[in-house]
């Protein structure tokens, strides 16, 4: 089939048309080269009206830092190493202060986000995580709080007894301004309920993502695969996103990565490798059309990859990541600064630019 329909695929990619489902497991067999050339050319096509006909030119980043500011979960999932119970020794709370601290030091390099999210901590109030949000929207207005993954405000609408609209209109009031696709994994229900059976269903994920992007919030759309999931289901996942992005539209971009199985409950028999990873990113920028963005994975993969998936559909470089608690518990712990970055992305023929987390170009 693959043999047969190649030229015709391979054309219709060019032409920027839409792919199906069934047409994605085609491109997902091609030679990983070609595969290539198709997720870059589309990356062109996404990227050219963006800015000004230079997006073959350009490759974006953002300076930010993770605040994880509870390590406290009763979720459980297999393939985190980073949880913990508060029976556990280091568990753990960030007082307001510590997160001043950290704020601090992101201003300090001229950070504009921070990636804020926790674990399912079932008793911190409501009004915990509300002056929270107003302590940092009044003290740091310059930083952007891109936080709380959809999981967590399932969490939040059942522990507070709250409609989940009504939960997400108050953050948002409070200070909250984007959300991040973490606790998507594989959007299908049987891969979920292997290896996070106590977490948010698939289409309790994407209802918090259709709430948000009515009430005016952006996010991102993620993927983390290379565990118990079939290629098919890759597809699946990918399709589900792309349907909600017709939906609602407020997915800026999308973030692939592989599990990485170290100090995690969760064992695979042959973790995912650097083609595969380059081969489902390909895949997602070719079959996500109405996703303008897609990050490459240095955290995971480490910075030369992370590079090289800039010829394999990604845009941008991700994130400085100051600060990384939930990868790097499973064993990976790259790091980069912006100087760094930047060095890569010229590198690899590219014009680097920091930008904020809409994509606008800050220099």
């Amino acid at each position: 089939m693959v043999a047969l329909n190649r030229n015709g695929l391979s054309e219709k990619v060019l032409a920027g048309e839409r792919t199906s489902s069934e047409e994605a497991l085609c491109l997902y067999e091609l030679p990983l080269e070609e595969l290539g050339a198709l997720a870059d050319e589309r990356r062109r096509q996404a990227k050219r009206k963006a800015y000004h006909g230079r997006g073959n030119e350009i490759v974006t980043y953002i300076v930010d830092r993770n605040i994880n500011y509870t390590n406290v979960c009763n979720v459980y999932c297999k393939f985190c190493a980073f949880y913990r119970t508060q029976r556990d020794e280091d568990h753990y709370v960030l007082s307001f202060e510590q997160i001043d601290e950290k704020l601090d030091e992101l201003s300090a390099v001229g950070g504009v986000q921070i990636l804020m999210q926790g674990g399912h901590h079932p008793k911190l109030p409501f009004q915990w995580y509300v002056d929270l949000l107003r302590h940092i929207r009044e003290k740091y207005p310059h930083i952007n709080i891109h936080g709380f993954s959809p999981p967590e405000f399932q969490h939040f609408a059942e522990t507070f007894r709250m409609p989940l609209r009504d939960v997400i209109a108050e953050f948002k009031n409070a200070g909250l301004g984007s959300i991040p696709g973490g606790g998507g994994e594989i959007l299908v229900d049987r891969v979920r309920k292997k290896i996070s059976p106590l977490k948010i269903n698939s289409d309790q994920w994407l209802e918090v993502m259709q709430v948000a992007h009515e009430l005016g919030l952006k996010s991102s759309a993620t993927m983390m695969f290379g565990h118990v999931e079939t290629v098919a289901e890759r597809v699946e996942h990918l399709q589900r996103i792309r349907d909600q992005q017709d939906r609602s539209g407020g997915f800026t971009a999308f973030i692939c990565w592989t599990f990485q199985p170290q100090h995690t409950a969760l064992r695979v028999k042959n973790p995912t490798g650097v083609a595969e990873y380059l081969r489902t990113q390909a895949l997602a920028r070719i079959f996500l059309d109405n996703i303008e963005n897609v990050q490459s994975s240095w955290v995971t993969q480490g910075p030369g990859i992370g590079q090289v998936a800039l010829k394999y559909g990604a845009n941008d470089f991700g994130s400085v990541m100051m600060e990384e608690n939930v990868v790097s518990s499973a064993g990976t712990t790259f790091r980069l600064n912006a100087e760094e970055i930047e060095s890569l992305i010229r590198a690899a023929g590219y014009e680097p630019r920091r930008r904020n987390n809409w994509y606008q170009l800050l220099n």
